[in-house]
């Protein structure tokens, strides 16, 4: 079960860190990369998202919009987004609907969330899925996909 490579993502919805109902549907016609983290201001979800904030402007240069997601409030989004300057949204998925929708994996012994990401064309395709709990890889891994596209 879960978004496998040529999937078609379903529409969803969601808050973002401003609290603004963040709807899938109106993302499509771009590449798009979701990623999805463990926590906020955690050493490595914190060196992964300054290393995607630190990318975003070649992402965006592809055409490309990048997405963060983790089960954290709007509320903890707003302070980790101004803290590290992130430009890109963050989801809040308190009630872990979109890691089911993407079926996301925990880790040691299912205490920790997964952090996978995943690349999806404009079409709103899956065209990567890359599931590693360290952080370092999956913006050069995603950056090398979107180029493809």
């Amino acid at each position: 079960m879960g978004l496998k490579v040529g999937d078609k993502v379903p529409d969803f919805t969601a808050k973002d860190q401003h609290g603004v109902f963040f709807k899938w549907s109106e993302y499509l016609g771009k590449p798009t990369v979701i990623y999805f983290y463990p926590k906020d201001d955690t050493p490595g979800c914190t060196a992964q998202a300054c290393s995607f904030r630190d990318e975003y402007q070649d992402f965006k240069d592809l055409g490309a919009e990048v997405i963060g997601v983790s089960g954290d409030s709007e509320k903890s989004h707003v302070k980790f987004a101004q803290k590290y300057n992130l430009p890109f949204i963050l989801l809040s998925d308190k009630d872990k609907s979109l890691r089911k929708l993407f079926d996301v994996p925990t880790n040691l012994l299912g205490l920790i969330p997964g952090r996978v990401t995943y690349v999806i064309d404009s079409k709103g395709v899956v065209q990567l899925v890359f599931n590693s709990m360290s952080a370092k890889n999956h913006i050069s891994v995603a950056k090398a996909k979107i180029k493809e596209l």
